[in-house]
């Protein structure tokens, strides 16, 4: 061997020797068990505590006095309704009755990636009446079986086991479960030429984190071998990460085998930004701001709260109620929805089920370490899976109760998601209706005024950097709405530019090649885009229902007919089939969307309905072609109608993991079917899109959109006309200082 060969040969060896052995002694080992992936109270190991400076942890934030949520014992939990989510108890006998089970009897590994319950037959759930016995309860279980997929059912009574469909054959995999995102975040650290490239850079592995970033479909090695990018970033100095990219370091992990398969480094000449004003935690700030301190603002009730939740599930309030539950991929479920007509004193239904069925979140960077971001929130990540304690007094007012989620881990274990979905109500100082008439008509004077409540229902998924504060609040004039805002950390690209003026221009055209903006020296918050796809089961007065679109059209007056030349009139059609409910909202082309009961009129003959009131949204403008969308083509739409289909609730598909695009709302609405007179579902996309800003860094403000479900026609008249004013009998006598300076 020559003497130049042997030297190197012998360089690469001892090389990795001590880099083997400094991770060895120097590198934290990853959470040892179960326990501490799901522990919160000790935030250094789980990345899903409800704080995101997990590392950074070095005191206990204090619990507030005040409890909102008694202490309880989930062991003594039993369902008292047919929609009531599996027990803690129950759960655990899916697991017992499971692991005596064939298909997990074999060596094979093998986990639990859903475990809920399988709702019984919509009718049944409508005919039932509290007294009467539950429908038989049943678990639906998705699991993985070495390579393979399998949908069963097991008898809670009995311990039957139903194979569903096993194995699956359709593409796609399911939520990936919490574990497997905890070993995709650790596994980097297992590869040598990982470490070594670490370590080429002059970065020590201590000061360095990784994030699992699911894959996409894009075809080739994709298609049969369930994989997930990692890439990685630098904590030193600061406990916002995500704004230290180590850009162009991407790892490709495949989830079964738990052997990275990939090592990609190609933005070693680009800088890893540095932490000036990164930290957004309030202790890091040394001077608090300069500006006018707002005092706090508390509602108080003195007579207690207006709402109850009996058996943990059933929220009244007002006129309404409706069945609530946590769900592991949704969040939150909504059931059941109805409003007690203070007029004719029955209680009617509106909507049978309602939940957020997908996120679509596609970045627009095509290059190398970024084309593959374009997530699905739900159907990869678990949206209830990423749901986290929320924080009193902050998340949610100090009138606040909480609820928790029970969900199951991949081993089948039980665990408690606390303080995950908050339940209060909010006044806001909003009118629900006034009037004052004007002296000029020489009656008395008039002024009849009403303040607006609302009863407010929420939750809150860190779906790592981003957050997503989903509500549906209910008011007493029998409207929805549902409302998401956005905030959390951006997701940046590293860059060698610092200021704008350094950006070179393409030689061919004239733009900037950034795919973002730059927010702070060497930091690129890169364009994306935000869908979130809702299921709305309306059953309005009943499930037989139609979709109508009641186009608002101009119409010319006749020569002489007016001194006007034209006026807007209403123009409703009825959707006969789901292609006529397959909606692109325009301004030029203004509409109302109605979803009527022509079974059941009012008084004067107008069929009882409920429409959708679109607000600020966004409509996706990649090529329909494009692998992204053909996944995502549910957002072609804005609203889709489709006939009620159990099979039928997930608009990316039940397997949306690495799926193709061959299972979703776009494909199932194809078939063209029939939607009027039927029970029907309608599904609306709230969309934003977003260009960053400097006010998004370090950590983004808050913005909001929402849509309405609005009475109309549903009532012989305003269902709030009686309601009474606040006198000041009404309240506490409370000093303040006075405004007046």
């Amino acid at each position: 061997m020559e003497p130049k060969l042997f030297f190197r040969l012998f360089f690469l060896i001892t090389t990795a020797c001590f880099i083997f052995i400094f991770t060895s002694i120097n590198f934290p080992l990853a959470p040892s068990s179960m326990t501490r992936i799901f522990d919160c109270t000790y935030s250094s190991f789980s990345p899903l505590c409800p704080s995101r400076n997990f590392l950074f942890n070095k005191q206990i934030r204090p619990i507030p006095i005040n409890n909102p949520k008694p202490n309880h014992d989930h062991l003594s939990d039993t369902p008292k309704h047919p929609l009531d989510p599996l027990t803690l108890v129950e759960i655990q006998k899916v697991r017992s009755t499971l692991s005596s089970h064939a298909l997990f009897a074999s060596r094979a590994p093998h986990a639990f990636h859903s475990v809920v319950l399988e709702e019984p037959d919509k009718n049944l759930v409508r005919q039932w009446e509290k007294g009467n016995p539950l429908p038989p309860r049943k678990a639906s279980v998705i699991a993985r079986v070495g390579s393979d997929s399998h949908v069963l059912t097991v008898d809670l009574s009995t311990g039957h086991v139903d194979l569903v469909d096993s194995p699956v054959r359709v593409s796609g995999f399911p939520v990936m479960t919490v574990e497997e995102m905890s070993d995709a975040t650790w596994a980097p650290f297992s590869n040598a030429e990982f470490n070594l490239t670490i370590v080429s850079r002059g970065l020590n592995l201590t000061d360095v984190i990784c994030f699992p970033i699911s894959s996409g479909w894009y075809g080739n090695k994709e298609e049969t071998s369930r994989l997930i990018k990692i890439q990685c970033y630098l904590t030193q100095g600061t406990a916002n990460f995500y704004m230290r990219p180590i850009e162009g370091l991407t790892l490709l992990y495949n989830l079964d085998t738990k052997q990275i398969l990939e090592v990609s480094d190609t933005g070693r000449a680009i800088p890893i930004p540095g932490t000036n004003n990164t930290d957004y935690r309030y202790a890091s700030f040394p001077t608090r701001d300069k500006t006018r301190i707002l005092n706090p603002i508390s509602m108080e009730q003195p007579l207690g709260p207006s709402f109850v939740i009996e058996n943990n599930h059933l929220v009244k309030w007002a006129n309404w109620e409706f069945h609530l539950k946590p769900d592991p991929r949704a969040g939150l479920i909504i059931s059941r929805v109805r409003f007690h007509d203070p007029d004719t004193q029955e209680t009617r239904d509106v909507m049978y089920k309602g939940f957020v069925s997908e996120l679509f979140v596609p970045y627009m960077d095509p290059s190398e370490a970024w084309y593959f971001k374009t997530y699905m929130d739900a159907g990869e990540y678990g949206f209830g899976l990423q749901a986290m304690p929320l924080e009193p007094l902050n998340d949610c007012p100090r009138n606040a109760v909480y609820m928790d989620g029970i969900f199951a881990a991949a081993d089948g274990t039980p665990y408690v998601r606390e303080n995950m979905i908050c339940v209060f109500e909010s006044y806001a100082g909003d009118i629900a209706w006034r009037h004052s008439e004007n002296p000029v008509t020489g009656l008395p004077p008039i002024r009849e005024v009403r303040p607006k409540l609302t009863l407010v229902v929420r939750m809150v998924a860190s779906v790592g950097n981003y957050d997503y504060i989903i509500d549906y609040e209910f008011q007493t004039d029998g409207l929805i709405r549902a409302k998401v805002g956005l905030s959390g950390i951006l997701m940046v690209k590293g860059t060698t530019y610092e200021t704008k003026n350094q950006v070179k221009k393409y030689k061919k055209v004239d733009e900037e090649e950034l795919y973002g903006t730059i927010l702070s020296e060497n930091v690129i918050g890169v364009i994306h885009d935000h869908y979130v796809t809702f299921y709305l089961d309306l059953d309005v007065d009943g499930p037989n229902n139609s979709f109508v679109k009641v186009n608002l059209k101009r119409q010319e007056t006749k020569p002489g007919e007016s001194p006007r030349k034209s006026y807007m009139k209403a123009v409703r059609n009825i959707a006969k089939t789901e292609k006529d409910g397959q909606i692109k909202l325009s301004l030029y082309d203004p509409s109302e969307f109605h979803v009527i009961n022509s079974g059941i009129t009012t008084r004067v003959g107008n069929p009882t309905a409920y429409k959708i009131v679109p607000r600020a949204t966004a409509a996706s403008l990649l090529d329909h072609d494009d692998p992204p969308q053909k996944r995502g083509a549910f957002t072609n739409n804005q609203i889709w109608v489709t006939p009620y289909n159990k099979s039928e609730q997930w608009a990316g598909g039940l397997f949306t993991y690495q799926s193709h695009g061959d299972d979703t709302l776009a494909v199932w609405s194809e078939r063209d079917r029939d939607i009027e007179n039927k029970d029907i579902v309608v599904w609306y996309t709230l969309g934003f899109h977003h260009i960053p800003c400097q006010e998004d860094f370090p950590i983004m403000p808050t913005v909001s959109s929402s849509f309405d479900l609005k009475p109309t026609n549903f009532f012989e008249r305003n269902p709030i006309l009686q309601a009474s004013p606040y006198f000041e009998h009404d309240f506490p006598v409370c000093e303040t200082k006075s405004v007046y300076a």
